[in-house]
């Protein structure tokens, strides 16, 4: 039947949307901007639109941000012990640009996972194929 018929296997549709790629054919681009997903790959045309990314990404990017960067920023003693007017500013701003950058990426990521599960934003909607 093709790409849409069938889920590309774990590992594959998680890697390919960890580097930005189309989970199922791993060569065209995921997002036409920093966090917009193409409505269709440009490379094998799947419907992109269809997985529902919503408030996941977001809500693991500040889960590993907080268990991965936050928590070990917090034993070096600089934080403590520096001035706040440099501390402050200077440990926001590490934040900030570390979860930006890591934004896309786990978004990628959640997308390629619902690709490998085939949740579609239909399904998401508590809509199936049977209802249509």
């Amino acid at each position: 039947m093709g790409l849409m018929s069938q889920s590309p296997p774990f590992f594959t549709a998680f890697s390919r949307g960890l580097r930005g790629r189309c989970p199922h054919c791993g060569e065209g681009r995921m997002f036409r901007s920093y966090l917009k997903v193409e409505p269709a790959c440009p490379a094998c045309g799947v419907d992109l639109a269809r997985y529902p990314a919503d408030d996941g990404p977001a809500y693991f990017t500040i889960l590993i941000i907080g268990h991965l960067v936050i928590v070990p920023v917090l034993f070096i003693p600089y934080v403590w012990q520096g001035p706040l007017a440099v501390t402050i500013p200077a440990t926001l701003g590490f934040l900030a640009s570390v979860t930006l950058g890591l934004l896309p990426v786990v978004k990628g990521a959640f997308i390629g996972h619902m690709a490998y599960l085939r949740a579609t934003a239909d399904q998401a909607a508590g809509h199936t194929a049977d209802q249509a």
